[in-house]
């Protein structure tokens, strides 16, 4: 599922593979001994498709009302059509199903994966008629012993031309065989490019949906803008909108590292709140939200890579997802254009400042969420207010955003006044903020109908900040 090779990606052919090796043929093993438990129907009303490694991560702590599909991750073909890995009566498989299926989650079989960038198994079975059909009847096997939902093709990648053409045939062949039965089928498909051509247009017409692999396109890692552009790349192709499903990490990248996001969390406390630890790139709660959000305007659901990297507690990333699909994400957002993303000030104040000119706009240069973001800057020393003030009920609010910073500023803050008592601020403070950083006031109590909140820089010649993802929330 990612895109470059890593250490931790070896593992699929690594401990995955050293004790379950097995290799199917067509020949069907005996069926599982304990009956699959009745399916109830998930309480989610969109797709969440969570993967879940073959070599990492405890079936019993899955949060399974939280997800609809879970793809069991890898089993890698040979180039005879045959399958290795886990059999289909591995106990851990039989487990995840038993429970899965108690729960209303459909679970399917990944087949392929990064494999070291080896796919030489779906290239030379693919090419050939007789073991097409190998590949599809051990398939067909493989999922009904195993008392799976469907098959999920992760084949990275088919290149245009000769291999594609071949993925076609296969993805027709598997798709009459596991329609036929009431299963699914789907794939896993790279976010854009080149590779992406690999994946011919008839084949849309074949699968149930595309897991499209929104991440490990460059650095920073997997940034909100990329997830548009990938759901423009397929929709723009014809994919359905319903089939188009929106891939996130739950793992960050660095210049030459991999790094689950739990243990991002077990190294900073903060780690939900942003996106960047150190080197390492990732997506917190914020983004991981903004991407369901865009998930669901514009595609058919969300995947994610993979489950067992997930923090607990109030830092699950899968928590936040199933918030966010659910409409649960948290309190209505009070303040209008909070993420500048009519890209203008419009809705904020522009009137306030101390210079020869306004030290404030609206610029593209690397926000922290969609298309826009707040900056201050002056090529002479200034200060700037920009904040909006609302008429709003009583009672105790948050206001909060998202600042970065080169640092320098003599004061730089978030600040709330006019709301019946004194001023009250989050100091950002003079020092660099080199990364995407959430600054929040709490209990902010208001008595008399009315509040302002918003951004204060006192600045030197060439200092900058900007500000991103506004909120003022009734608590």
């Amino acid at each position: 599922m990612s895109y470059i090779s890593s250490p931790f990606r070896k593992l699929t052919l690594g401990a995955a593979f050293i004790s379950t090796l097995v290799a199917c043929s067509g020949q069907p093993e005996a069926p599982a001994e304990d009956p699959v438990a009745p399916q109830e129907q998930s309480a989610l009303a969109t797709r969440v498709v969570g993967y879940f490694p073959t070599w990492n991560g405890d079936v019993n702590a899955i949060q399974y009302d939280k997800l609809t599909h879970i793809n069991y991750a890898f089993v890698v073909p040979t180039a005879q059509g045959g399958l290795t890995g886990p059999g289909s009566g591995d106990s851990r498989l039989k487990s995840l199903v038993q429970t899965a299926h108690a729960r209303g989650v459909k679970v399917s079989i990944a087949v392929g994966g990064w494999n070291d960038g080896n796919d030489s198994g779906f290239e030379q079975l693919s090419a050939n008629a007789s073991t097409r059909t190998a590949f599809v009847n051990n398939l067909v096997n493989y999922v009904t012993q195993a008392g799976l939902d469907g098959v999920d093709i992760d084949w990275e990648y088919p290149d245009p031309g000769t291999s594609s053409q071949n993925f076609a045939l296969m993805m027709k062949e598997l798709s009459t065989a596991m329609h036929s039965r009431g299963k699914l089928l789907t794939a896993a498909v790279v976010a854009s490019g080149s590779t992406g051509g690999g994946i011919p247009t008839a084949t849309f017409a074949d699968v149930d949906f595309l897991n499209i692999m929104a991440y490990d396109g460059g650095y920073p890692h997997s940034t909100y803008n990329y997830a548009v552009q990938s759901l423009d790349y397929w929709l723009g192709r014809g994919l359905p909108k319903d089939k188009a499903v929106l891939g996130v990490p739950f793992y960050g990248r660095g210049p030459n590292s991999y790094v689950g996001y739990s243990t991002l969390v077990a190294r900073d406390s903060q780690a939900p709140y942003k996106d960047l630890v150190g080197d390492v790139y990732y997506n917190g709660i914020a983004t991981i939200q903004a991407k369901s959000q865009l998930a669901l305007q514009r595609g058919g659901g969300v995947m994610i890579w993979d489950i067992s990297d997930d923090a607990t507690g109030s830092a699950s990333l899968l928590t936040a997802i199933a918030q966010a699909v659910q409409g649960g994400s948290g309190p209505t957002n009070l303040l209008a254009n909070s993420g500048l993303e009519s890209g203008s000030l419009s809705s904020w104040n522009s009137e306030w400042h101390n210079g020869t000119a306004a030290a404030h706009k609206v610029d593209t240069d690397s926000p922290y969420t969609g298309s826009y973001k707040l900056t201050h800057w002056a090529s002479a020393a200034y200060q700037q207010v920009t904040g909006q003030t609302l008429n709003v009920a009583n009672g105790t609010y948050r206001a909060s955003v998202w600042v970065r910073s080169g640092g320098g500023q003599s004061a730089l803050r978030l600040y709330a006044k006019n709301y019946g008592a004194a001023e009250v601020t989050a100091e950002i403070g003079s020092g660099a903020v080199s990364g995407w950083t959430q600054y929040t006031i709490n209990n902010i109590p208001v008595t008399n109908g009315f509040i302002e909140v918003g951004v204060y820089s006192n600045a030197q010649a060439g200092n900058w900040a900007a500000f991103d993802q506004f909120e003022l929330v009734k608590l």
